[in-house]
């Protein structure tokens, strides 16, 4: 999708979805960035899905129900309602803010229950064993390796670019869910990857642009905003869901996992509430505790203390 280009006013007569959907990514409710990139992600694919060049007036509910469907039936809740509610808020804004005829999502694609998991931290040695995989590709490897060490929000470390890296004090400002800028801080791990990470194959590194690059340049129909674009490459930024999907494929985790566990696994190490907090960016003790609960290593371990003494005779 492209990034906010000049949207002319368009009344009555025919727009069509792609018109519809830049008209919507260029007004305010999406411009902080990551709120941008993924409300374009999943618009793109949905009307990719239905015909970029067909007119939103002759789009039924039942076709925005079976391409919500196709796209994501199978996902996990939380992905189904994140991008559920981006293609809601979008056809509601076209039908109460511009007046025009647009489909709705039908009731029958309704939000489902995101249920607690209980198990969504992974055990150190889990992390460790995939980070150390020497099947796992530099890219892959470095992202996850990030967001461990880290513990930032996906969507925030995707959004850096090479530029942001203050790699001598190894840490980069990202902007939170409330558009405020904060610091995130790496450790030896991702220090030693970033560096073949930014590397070109004539030998310099790149010093701009996106830090995660997608597979290849973007066709000319799909191209993204001039921001995501790497200018020594050509490739574009590695998009969120391109960036689950891979995770899923070779160990069967969601993104959220890594930062979870890190926070889990920090919490097991007794570190302070309050310094968990400032690692994890989390302003609320209440939410912060969900993410700290002691994990299964850490309940076989303190179970021992109720075991029957060792006879010494």
């Amino acid at each position: 999708m492209s990034a906010a280009p000049k949207v002319a006013a368009l009344r009555g007569g025919h727009v069509s979805l792609a018109a519809a959907a830049d008209a919507f990514l260029a007004t305010p409710r999406t411009a902080n960035p990551n709120t941008h990139r993924a409300y374009a992600s999943a618009i793109d694919r949905v009307i990719a899905r239905l015909g970029r060049d067909r007119s939103l007036a002759e789009i039924s509910d039942a076709e925005i129900g079976t391409a919500l469907a196709e796209l994501w039936g199978a996902s996990a809740p939380a992905t189904w309602n994140r991008n559920r509610a981006a293609v809601t808020s979008w056809l509601i804004w076209c039908q109460t803010k511009k007046h025009w005829t647009a489909p709705s999502v039908p009731a029958d694609a309704e939000r489902r229950k995101e249920t607690a998991d209980e198990t969504r931290a992974v055990a150190k040695t889990t992390i460790h064993r995939l980070l150390s995989r020497r099947d796992i590709p530099l890219r892959e490897k470095t992202l996850w390796r990030m967001l461990y060490e880290t513990a930032a929000r996906a969507a925030e470390i995707l959004a850096l670019n090479v530029e942001d890296l203050d790699l001598e004090h190894r840490r980069a400002p990202v902007r939170s869910k409330g558009g405020t800028i904060e610091w995130v801080y790496w450790d030896s791990g991702t220090a030693h990857l970033l560096p073949r990470l930014l590397r070109l194959p004539d030998g310099s590194s790149r010093a701009r642009g996106p830090l995660f690059l997608s597979e290849r340049r973007p066709v000319p129909a799909r191209r993204p905003a001039a921001a995501d674009i790497c200018p020594h490459t050509g490739r574009a930024r590695l998009g969120y869901d391109r960036a689950r999907v891979l995770l899923d494929t070779y160990a069967g985790l969601d993104l959220h996992q890594l930062r979870h566990s890190a926070a889990t696994h920090l919490g097991e190490a007794e570190v302070p509430l309050q310094l968990i907090m400032g690692k994890t960016r989390h302003k609320n003790p209440r939410t912060a505790m969900r993410y700290v609960k002691p994990g299964a290593e850490a309940i076989a371990k303190v179970t021992e203390v109720l075991a029957p003494r060792h006879r010494t005779h």
